[in-house]
């Protein structure tokens, strides 16, 4: 049996949009809607956040809030880092993807020793620095601060010596070392990508399978095949952002892209990807209810964060 202990982050500063951190309380309405009691199952931890660094404006144009986004990373390292020692499971809701560093530099912080894989299922591949980032949003940055990549082949800006600082401390939350290897990041349906991470991407031979070869395959086989390219991996992470659904159904988040995922490919491969038994952590981020009358997105993000929880509790 799984010790599940849910996490909630509320921080958006690494966004493009606001509104992120209104996601949290977004899936908890949408789960009073369905009248389900997944909520009343489980005794949450809220991480602080830095959202306060929205209203003192922003001094960093290539690496947005990057003083506060260090701050939140902190946090949730050490609440994670913690869980894990304890042996819990954790299932992070979170609102901008930049916090999936700090659950990652966490993980490995629990357990140095034992190699960690990446599913980072997403229109984005996240692998971004405040040295090739063409928006300076941070939620494009988390795979480059756990990797300590900062891609200089592909620079194109020219950070300050603060930014430069502050970049070079989240790096080295936990640890400075790398927390993951290239090779053992697996993107599904990643589509939207500037030409650095592309070159990452190459360099490293990630891979990424695309919507057309989900389909083309199956989700059964394409978990499979993802499991097995992180066989030497003594533990996995699934990082689930909403946008990785197809932009007509993704409206209540920042950047949807179109070409994604069903509802139902999302169901089947996050519920079919957490029966592995060295999968220690699961999260879903980017809910936007702000962006959404009818708070369909948050309906829907429910509905996978639901069943893939239960997959995980009964296969267990």
């Amino acid at each position: 049996m799984r010790d599940i202990k849910l996490v909630e982050v509320r921080s958006e500063l690494a966004a493009g949009t606001r509104g992120a951190s209104l996601g949290i309380d977004a899936l908890k309405v949408a789960s009073l809607d369905k009248k389900s009691d997944f909520f009343t199952k489980f005794d949450p931890i809220s991480v602080k956040d830095s959202n306060n660094y929205l209203w003192k404006g922003n001094a960093f144009p290539n690496a947005k809030y990057i003083d506060g986004v260090y701050e939140v990373l902190s946090s949730v390292h050490d609440a994670i880092k913690a869980l894990r020692l304890k042996k819990k499971f954790p299932i992070v809701l979170a609102g901008d993807h930049s916090t999936a560093a700090g659950t990652i530099m966490g993980i490995k912080a629990a357990d140095p020793d034992k190699r960690l894989g990446v599913i980072w299922i997403d229109a984005h591949a996240d692998i971004h620095s405040p040295y090739t980032s063409p928006t300076g949003n941070m939620h494009g940055m988390p795979l480059g601060m756990c990797l300590q990549e900062d891609n200089l082949e592909c620079q194109v800006k020219s950070p300050s010596e603060e930014e430069k600082k502050y970049w070079e401390k989240i790096k080295a939350i936990g640890g400075d070392f790398p927390k993951i290897k290239a090779g053992d990041i697996i993107y599904i349906a990643v589509r939207d990508t500037e030409s650095p991470e592309e070159h990452l991407i190459k360099k490293h031979g990630i891979k990424n399978f695309r919507t057309a070869e989900v389909r083309q395959k199956g989700i059964e086989k394409i978990a499979a095949e993802a499991l097995a390219i992180l066989k030497d991996c003594d533990q996995i992470y699934i990082s689930f952002d909403v946008d990785s659904l197809d932009s007509s159904i993704s409206v209540g988040t920042g950047t949807p892209v179109p070409d994604g995922l069903t509802v139902e490919e999302a169901l089947h491969l996050n519920e079919t990807l957490i029966k592995d038994k060295r999968v220690c952590c699961w999260e879903i981020v980017e809910v936007n209810p702000t962006l959404d009358s009818e708070n369909v997105m948050a309906e829907t993000a429910f509905d996978i964060l639901e069943s893939t929880t239960q997959s995980l509790v009964s296969n267990f």
